[in-house]
């Protein structure tokens, strides 16, 4: 693994229609802007020999941007996107993003909110009238208080069917199996994928369309994210570029890791994403691109319980639990350890995509903001 090369600086299911999405009118794509070579050559070179030491002792197979300021400083990847055939990865490659995902959830969810077409204190019962559990706002799925059951155990004990369950299916399982809920709504911090299932199901149902082409519509394509979507195991088909995870077998062979019951539920995780469409993203949510202040600003709070007690957990995204101006997400899944950190005081961004299991992204994180401190200064 010692040979990987880092690669060179880039240079630059339908729904039964309830209402009609208002798409943005007004140009809210990013133009990504790049510091000069010359003065990003220090960090630069700093941080490469941090990307093949990684990749050396740690089986780092990824990709690693870094923004300052609003523009990028740093842009690689190092390692295979397929090990069979020896192909490295590459600027275009395609990670998923696994629970990074959740921030684009809570966002479409506050698209709606500003539409007047959904407020965040109605319940799920209020768009899905057989829902198990009562009294659960959307407020509630978004900050992880709902107390809900976890959805992978039900798809694997209680799903009959061949083919993986979509949201509208584990919505009607969960209608059927009524399985006890873990607490009432708003009294603990729990968290919670079967939330984000359950925010994606009323996106569907409010808009009209899948969730995927809500995504698509109201956020890939006016942010410029072009190379963004939403995958469905098993209903959709498998893009150029899009990478598999693999698992390290007997501490040196890679295997892919085959998709599973769980990977046709979306909202919780399955968008795929470039790290520099992750940076557009970054860029148009914190410039007002996409959403009002007020919307981000509730996106970046944290949380509380009904009996008051603060939670480290916004709209989708974590906050750190000793410095708020910390906004952060990591994800794992099937292979893939995801990572996308804003230190707002610093008006720094670190974006980290890995699809072999690296474990070790909030060091990573660290080292990468030590460095820039130290060898980057504008």
């Amino acid at each position: 693994m010692s040979s990987y090369m880092l690669s060179p600086k880039a240079n630059e299911t339908d729904v039964t229609a309830t209402q009609v999405v208002v798409i943005p009118e007004k140009e809210t794509s990013i133009l990504v802007e790049r510091y000069p070579e010359t003065e990003t050559q220090a960090v630069s070179h700093k941080l490469d020999s941090l990307l093949k030491r990684i990749n050396k002792r740690h089986d780092f197979n990824g990709s690693l941007l870094v923004a300052k300021n609003g523009k990028i400083l740093y842009s690689n990847q190092i390692g295979y996107a397929d090990f069979k055939k020896k192909e490295p990865i590459h600027e275009a490659s395609l990670f998923q993003l696994a629970s990074v995902s959740k921030q684009f959830t809570a966002a479409a969810i506050m698209l709606l909110v500003e539409r007047n077409q959904i407020q965040l204190t109605d319940t799920v019962n209020s768009y899905f009238p057989d829902f198990p559990y009562e009294n659960v706002t959307i407020k509630n799925l978004l900050n992880h208080t709902a107390g809900l059951p976890k959805y992978f155990w039900l798809a694997e004990h209680k799903w009959k069917e061949q083919k993986a369950p979509t949201n509208s299916d584990m919505m009607a399982l969960f209608e059927s199996s009524k399985v006890q809920r873990f607490f009432k709504p708003g009294r603990n911090f729990d968290y919670s994928n079967t939330g984000y299932l359950v925010l994606a199901a009323i996106i569907e149902k409010v808009s009209g369309i899948s969730f995927s082409n809500f995504m698509q519509k109201n956020i890939f394509d006016p942010l410029g994210m072009k190379d963004s979507y939403v995958y469905s195991f098993e209903n959709d088909s498998i893009k150029t570029n899009q990478l598999s995870g693999y698992r390290l077998y007997r501490g040196w062979r890679h295997l892919k890791i085959n998709s599973t019951i769980n990977d046709a539920i979306v909202g919780d995780k399955n968008v795929y994403a470039t790290t520099e469409d992750l940076f557009k993203w970054t860029s148009g949510l914190n410039s007002g691109k996409l959403l009002s202040k007020e919307s981000l600003d509730l996106m970046y709070t944290k949380g509380e319980t009904v009996y008051g007690r603060k939670i480290p957990y916004g709209f989708g995204f974590r906050i750190d639990r000793e410095d708020e101006n910390i906004i952060y997400h990591h994800g794992k899944w099937n292979g893939f350890s995801t990572g996308l950190t804003q230190y707002l005081e610093d008006d720094l961004v670190v974006i980290v995509l890995e699809h072999t299991g690296y474990s070790a992204i909030t060091s990573l994180n660290k080292k990468v903001k030590n460095l820039v401190v130290k060898h980057f200064d504008v």
